[in-house]
């Protein structure tokens, strides 16, 4: 049996890690690009921006369409963090776009949704 191929443990449709240290997502790896302009669906307008380089962390801003009508208006702000058990998934997973976009033209308010580093690579705490 090859040595990079034998498997360190698995979480069954979710994840592999295998002895070579190689990491196998199974699920959550879909991705969607954020909607500057705005989405059809929603107004709601989502750009990716990063904020430490060197520790690779970013989030993906959502502002609704109301923010745009009515300048100068303060809206509210929440901090959101996706799904996916600190593993699986990121800002970018369609079940979570478009969850922080309908939650910004819910409230409506300015929807930060933190894009962390996901173990086994980096393992907690320190993810």
């Amino acid at each position: 049996m090859d040595p990079c191929s034998e498997m360190e443990y698995e979480m069954p449709g979710f994840l592999r890690v295998h002895k070579s240290g190689l990491v196998e997502r199974l699920d959550g790896t879909d991705t969607v690009p954020p909607s500057p302009s705005g989405d059809s669906a929603n107004g709601v307008a989502s750009k990716d921006v990063v904020l430490d380089t060197a520790a690779n962390i970013s989030v993906r801003l959502y502002l609704p369409a109301a923010a745009t009508a009515e300048p100068g208006k303060k809206l509210p702000v929440v901090v959101f963090f996706h799904g996916g058990a600190f593993f699986i998934h990121s800002t970018a997973s369609p079940i979570y776009h478009r969850y922080a976009a309908s939650l910004a033209a819910a409230v409506p308010a300015v929807v930060v949704s933190v894009e962390y580093r996901l173990a086994p690579e980096h393992p907690l705490p320190a993810a």
